[in-house]
């Protein structure tokens, strides 16, 4: 009796009823699953990581030269992606002082451009500059009195606050190179001016 019993239980064995594989393959797609896991949470973290980097960067404004875009308090964000244009807000270095706060101004002119500021206007290659934003006469032309060249790697920047910023008509600041920008202003998270900053 038992060895018919034996002889049945090794021919079901032979016809797939092995628990020991059965177990074998829970096993693999458990380890599986936590494999596949583990790999969404690094590629969750490092893209999380990255869109910080480059987009999330903070800073605050300080001072009043960037009214009424911008008051001197505002909590912004900037990314560290793409080219630089005319009229994009910039956070920069001063080179005058390395260990001073970062700096947010307009950008006028880009490598290349002629800038002159004559009679309260702006004027890039010859032709009056339109603000995308309503600012006042300047007052005070600085050096851009007289014409300047920007060169190859050169920007020319404005606080939006024309007659109460210190910005590239002044030697303290002057042009600004290229690798002194860190990054382009585009979200103000102060809950008084909350948006996109253009």
């Amino acid at each position: 009796m038992l060895a018919t019993q034996n002889r049945s239980f090794h021919r079901k064995a032979k016809n797939g009823l092995s628990f020991t594989r059965r177990r074998r393959k829970f096993q693999k797609e458990k380890a599986k699953k936590v494999l596949i896991f583990i790999l969404e949470l690094l590629l969750v973290v490092f893209l999380a990581y990255w869109t910080v980097q480059f987009f999330g960067i903070q800073t605050t404004i300080a001072g009043e030269s960037m009214e009424e875009t911008l008051r001197s308090g505002d909590v912004v964000l900037m990314n560290k992606i793409g080219r630089v244009g005319v009229n994009d807000i910039v956070v920069f270095q001063p080179s005058a002082n390395l260990s001073a706060q970062y700096s947010v101004k307009r950008v006028i002119g880009v490598p290349g451009d002629t800038v002159l500021i004559k009679n309260g206007d702006i004027y890039i290659n010859g032709e009056i500059f339109h603000n995308i934003t309503e600012t006042d006469d300047i007052e005070d032309p600085g050096l851009a009195a007289t014409e300047i060249t920007l060169g190859e790697d050169e920007f020319f920047l404005l606080g939006d606050n024309r007659n109460n910023s210190e910005d590239s008509r002044y030697e303290t600041i002057g042009n600004i190179h290229r690798d002194a920008i860190v990054g382009k202003v585009w979200f103000c998270l102060s809950f008084s001016n909350f948006g996109p900053v253009s």
